[in-house]
């Protein structure tokens, strides 16, 4: 660099307990420039975004802003020194309007008037030059996924920042979002604003980064210009391995799994589902796509027992269900994939093997007469472990401490390492690197083909294409007519998330 950067990391280093999530990483961020950090699931890349806004201290190194070093574990004076931080889970507030999110620490607490207007200026000002059109006065849990982020973006610009970090900035954004995100990111770029992006997608990395930075086992093991460099190489740098994903070989179909008929659930502060029809056989796969928000949750909880049925019928396993019951759908033979894993997926604050265990406590395997069994506890999460490359801990480790990508492997071991019947996979390798993909569609098809029915319900128009025999899109709390995964592309899925499903209106209504 001909200048001196905008942003220098020395000789971080970061342990937790045994584990060296850090080990003497150094890199510096050029004015202007877009870097994108890799590396699979467990490598480092958020810890160490999170030592250079302040969330963590380094137990080696330095961090540098143009030039003046940052006191380490102080979040202040990052944003002070002009560091913004847009995380993979938004810190913002639901119950509060755009402005006043914005706004929030903003302000000294004992200044007499607030200066709203003045707020609400320059928060439109930076919209209209950004390109981050939002409502300053919405409530921000009225918002889209997609609208959200901008405004933790307009956040950290409202709060003068020239450095940007973004931590899986599309991880929950649809195509057409990500594409005017990455956009407006090079708008940014371009106005002198340094950004770093963490991504597990390889396409936006060769499309919207001026460099890569690789992470594998806490160490920069490599450096990049995507002109000089490909996907296919960037994945085996990341894993140190070539990546190959598995094909899907043909179905199968055995005797009827999950039959629902008209079924209607209401779901308060969200969409529910409209008179939705479908069946699905033991060894197939269903896939369900859909943009956020259209109903998909309410889908998944009320096929895995979390929400109790509304008007229709719902057949599960030859069972009628009429209200919600998670045990009594465990003990049949449900497994879930929890679209959100950090919420519904898993208690942060619990061990590995209590977490592995959790939904199944009861059951003679890791009870005896009401007492937890926790060797047989320990040891099947061991299995799940060993089974499926959970990285950051034994079984008494707290789950918290894992990479997110490791905690969703925990999630997909302990309910496939039985064999489930039935399998609700929502989201499933959200935020998950190209290995650990692999290994995730790898053993969504093994159990296919050991004749579990499987209802994949993903944003990743790509993956549902590659898993699922049928495909139908959810809009509004409707299903779509399906398509065979032969007939399916992008395109044409695009045009059904949106509700273009190629008939008459009244027949797309009595679907």
């Amino acid at each position: 660099m001909t200048e001196s950067p905008a942003l220098r990391l020395s000789g971080i280093t970061k342990r937790f307990g045994d584990i060296v999530a850090n080990d003497g990483i150094s890199l510096e961020l050029g004015r202007g420039e877009v870097l994108a950090l890799l590396g699979e699931n467990g490598a480092g890349k958020t810890t160490l975004m999170s030592i250079l806004f302040g969330h963590y201290s380094a137990d080696a190194g330095t961090v540098e802003v143009e030039g003046r070093e940052l006191p380490p574990g102080r979040p202040r004076a990052a944003i002070d020194a002009g560091v913004g931080m847009v995380h993979q889970h938004f810190s913002l507030a639901a119950n509060l309007t755009v402005l006043e999110n914005v706004m929030t620490g903003t302000e000294a607490l004992w200044r007499p008037r607030s200066r709203v207007a003045a707020a609400r200026r320059k928060l439109m000002d930076l919209a209209e030059r950004f390109g981050l059109h939002v409502d300053p006065d919405r409530r921000l849990g009225d918002l889209s996924v997609g609208e959200q982020q901008r405004v933790e973006i307009l956040k950290a610009l409202y709060n003068e920042a020239r450095i940007l970090i973004l931590d899986e900035p599309t991880a929950v954004l649809t195509p057409p979002e990500a594409r005017h995100l990455y956009k407006t990111l090079r708008g940014m770029a371009r106005e002198g604003l340094s950004l770093i992006f963490i991504s597990h997608k390889l396409h936006e990395v060769m499309d919207a980064a001026d460099r890569v930075v690789v992470l594998r086992r806490g160490r920069v093991i490599a450096e990049r210009r995507p002109a000089d460099t490909s996907k296919d190489e960037l994945a085996e740098l990341m894993v140190g391995r070539r990546i190959t994903r598995p094909v899907r070989a043909p179905a199968t179909p055995g005797d009827v799994v999950l039959a629902a008929r008209d079924l209607s659930v209401p779901r308060a502060g969200g969409t529910g589902l409209e008179r939705v029809s479908f069946t699905l056989r033991a060894g197939e796969t269903l896939g369900i796509v859909g943009v956020s928000g259209n109903g998909q949750s309410a889908l998944a909880q009320v096929m895995s027992g979390i929400l109790a049925p509304g008007s229709g019928e719902l057949t599960v396993l030859g069972r009628r269900i009429t209200r919600a019951d998670v045990p009594a759908m465990v003990r049949a033979g449900v497994g879930r994939i929890a679209e959100d894993r950090n919420h519904d997926g898993v208690v942060g604050e619990l061990t590995l093997w209590e977490n592995a265990t959790l939904e199944r406590i009861g059951a003679r395997r890791f009870s005896r007469a009401g007492v937890i069994d926790r060797g047989a506890a320990r040891a099947f999460t061991a299995q799940v472990i060993d089974g499926f490359d959970v990285r950051g801990g034994g079984p008494d480790h707290r789950t918290q401490l894992l990479s997110g990508g490791n905690v969703q492997k925990l999630i997909l071991g302990r309910n496939l390492i039985d064999a489930p019947k039935l399998l609700i996979a929502a989201q499933p390798t959200r935020g998950l690197d190209e290995g650990a993909i692999a290994a995730v569609h790898a053993r969504l098809l093994e159990a296919r083909a050991e004749g579990a029915a499987v209802l994949l319900i993903s944003e990743d128009l790509d993956e549902v294409i590659a898993l699922a025999d049928r495909i139908r899109a959810i809009v509004g709390g409707r299903l779509s007519p399906e398509i065979a995964a032969e007939d399916a592309d992008a395109r044409r899925l695009g045009l059904m998330m949106a509700g273009d499903w190629g008939q008459p209106e009244a027949a797309r209504h009595a679907v």
